[in-house]
């Protein structure tokens, strides 16, 4: 395992749109195990493949719950809403107000290809919603009602 770069807001690989997994195999799972490293160090909640420099649909989630690898994951049910502050580590000293579903439903794919249904609420379902984000190149920056420098 190792610690990866997290790309920075300007670089374009953040603005593109992630490929699907097809092949769960070592490179993946190195892959995984690295994303996981980089986020503990980071102090994070979440973190997703093209944070790290790499197109593909994969994300880390670490928060309360646990800690959860989603691969090619998809909402398919969304209810509620809520606002509250976001940061991101591709965007650093900054946050901003945001509002997502306050509970989501997303199938996904662990490391080795199993298919899966997951709900989540609250924070968790929020860490969800900013991460599957960039997996199409969006940043909370692009739906903040407020940014503040922190």
């Amino acid at each position: 395992m190792a610690i990866r770069n997290v790309v920075q807001v300007g670089d374009e690989v953040l603005r593109k749109r992630c490929f699907e997994v097809e092949t769960f195999d070592e490179k993946l799972w190195s892959l995984l195990d690295d994303m996981k490293e980089t986020v503990k160090k980071e102090q994070g909640a979440g973190l997703a493949a093209p944070q790290v420099g790499v197109l593909r649909r994969v994300v880390v989630v670490d928060v309360d719950e646990g800690y959860f690898e989603f691969i090619n994951p998809v909402i398919v049910q969304q209810k509620g809403e809520q606002s509250g502050w976001e940061g991101c580590l591709s965007v650093r000293g900054k946050s901003g107000i945001v509002s997502r579903p306050m509970k989501v439903t997303l199938t996904y794919q662990d490391r080795h290809g199993e298919k899966y249904l997951l709900k989540a609420k609250g924070f968790f379902a929020r860490a969800i919603c900013h991460e599957l984000d960039h997996l199409d190149g969006v940043l909370y920056i692009d739906k903040a009602t407020h940014i503040e420098k922190c």
